[in-house]
């Protein structure tokens, strides 16, 4: 999978950074070749000396716009990158459909290649929706909450890091999908059996400790 981000801010991904995308498991899954993060900068995409990517809005109102010419000129340049992939684009916005494990499923199984476009300031010249369909890509607008951020930036981390544990290979053969098994939110447990904490215990349920497989898992499930 391929991810290619959009940004005007390419250091809060980068590596220099201690970005969360070269830690851990994502670090791991593009050593292997399983994931790809690209970092595009909107701003080489503009044609003035400012590199100027936004502007006031129409109609009035605090804020500036960003504006279409750039994230077009991003997007195509990604697409003639792709080389016949199957490509969608996604648009992270507070008024967009709410992420969730689903979603990120179907977008590992169905594509290979997302195009984040990470938004900022009082939001995206609507008309790059309509522009990027006309460039035959899919697109979606997406949201990560019930809540407003500055920007894109870490809705895009979450959506790579939730789409990527779901292809093949990225978790490893040691881990697997608990969600997909028991439902995302299980309680688990470690040492020591039995917590002490300011005068408290604090134990580990018993059938946890019984060595019965079986009633684990029916455990698990019900919980």
């Amino acid at each position: 999978m391929r991810f290619d981000i959009i940004t005007i801010f390419p250091k809060i991904f980068s590596a220099k950074g201690g970005s969360y995308l070269n830690e851990s498991i994502l670090k791991r899954a593009q050593k292997n070749k399983l994931v790809d993060i690209k970092i595009h900068n909107l701003r080489d995409f503009t044609k003035d000396k400012h590199r100027k990517v936004d502007d006031r809005p129409f109609g009035g109102g605090p804020g500036m716009v960003i504006t279409v010419e750039p994230i077009i000129k991003a997007v195509s340049n990604i697409n003639r990158q792709a080389s016949k992939k199957k490509i969608k684009v996604i648009l992270f916005t507070p008024g967009g459909k709410q992420f969730n494990n689903k979603t990120a499923a179907n977008l590992a199984k169905n594509y290979d290649n997302l195009i984040l476009i990470c938004g900022r300031y009082e939001g995206i010249d609507a008309r790059v929706e309509k522009v990027i369909e006309n460039l035959k890509l899919k697109i979606e607008n997406l949201s990560v909450g019930p809540y407003v951020l500055t920007g894109g930036e870490l809705p895009a981390m979450v959506l790579i890091d939730a789409v990527s544990r779901q292809i093949p290979g990225v978790l490893g053969k040691q881990e697997s999908l608990e969600e997909k098994r028991y439902g995302a939110g299980l309680s688990v447990y470690t040492r020591p059996e039995v917590l002490k904490y300011k005068g408290k215990k604090y134990k580990v349920p018993k059938i946890l400790l019984s060595g019965n497989h079986k009633k684990i898992d029916e455990w698990r499930r019900e919980n």
